[in-house]
């Protein structure tokens, strides 16, 4: 009898340990929240300032912590297409558009929007500020063999050159037409090194312009319209990317609190807004 009793004892404690592991299994298979939060973006919305500010303010409303990859809207979309981020801050129309039409993005909204304008040395050897258009101004330095600084990244500001090169019917190679494969930032550095032309964003470059040898020389041009969106890496087809912190931002980003701050943004400092809002 004591045998039985024994053995009863033991295949009850086994049991107990059979279950207490399958707990401690489906308790480890559940997905652990994330509270990280990859944002994609373009280095325009970090070289004007703008996410210096936005970002706190969304940390502070939101249990996430920002990570900001600064690179071009190419980059950052392919970023996006590799499940590499989970949310998107772009200005590259026709790819975002792309993308979304491949299943890679959702939720695609209007968040703002500033201009390109070209700019260059006070001297303006090219004479471009007598330009007509944008396709004009191109026109009149490649003519002049004048050195053109390219990003060269396939970022939203190099896509659309390109376009105003295309529109120019011109296709722009030799040695004055030079790639920095640099963001924003560094590229209008590089322009004013080189006392060069180049298309910018036109926040980046007020928020740089005091360290910078290099004026507005052709502005107005509907081709020069700058518009960013908002997009979320579809969890379809990345389960494992953080989906409530990309809503979270995107609700952020085009909430009555984000809209009117890019109102102020910039007035004091530059006597108008860097950024339009595009969301209220």
């Amino acid at each position: 009898m004591k045998r039985w009793m024994i053995f009863l004892v033991g295949l009850a404690m086994v049991l107990a340990l059979v279950v207490m592991g399958i707990g401690c299994g489906e308790e480890e298979a559940q997905p652990v929240e994330r509270t990280d939060l990859r944002l994609a973006t373009t280095t325009s919305t970090q070289d004007s300032g703008l996410l210096d500010e936005w970002v706190p303010m969304f940390e502070d409303e939101y249990p996430y912590t920002v990570e900001v990859i600064a690179v071009g809207s190419g980059a950052a979309m392919e970023m996006g297409r590799n499940g590499e981020c989970d949310v998107m801050l772009v200005h590259s129309p026709a790819a975002e558009e792309e993308m979304v039409e491949e299943g890679y993005a959702v939720n695609r909204k209007a968040v703002m929007h500033n201009d390109f304008i070209i700019v260059g040395p006070a001297s303006d050897p090219a004479g471009i500020a007598e330009a007509d258009s944008a396709a004009d101004a191109f026109t009149m330095v490649a003519e002049s063999q004048s050195t053109f600084i390219s990003r060269g990244d396939e970022s939203g500001t190099h896509t659309k050159e390109l376009k105003i090169w295309d529109e120019a019917g011109i296709t722009p190679e030799g040695e004055w037409y030079v790639e920095s494969g640099k963001g924003m930032g560094d590229t209008l550095r590089i322009a004013s090194e080189e006392m060069a032309y180049t298309l910018t964003d036109r926040a980046t470059y007020l928020n740089l312009k005091d360290d910078l040898e290099l004026d507005i020389l052709f502005e107005g041009d509907d081709i020069l319209n700058n518009y960013y969106h908002v997009m979320e890496v579809n969890p379809d087809k990345w389960p494992d990317v953080n989906n409530d912190g990309a809503k979270a931002f995107s609700d952020f980003v085009t909430s009555t609190e984000a809209q009117e701050f890019l109102d102020e943004f910039g007035v004091a400092e530059f006597g108008q807004p860097l950024f339009y809002p595009d969301a209220l």
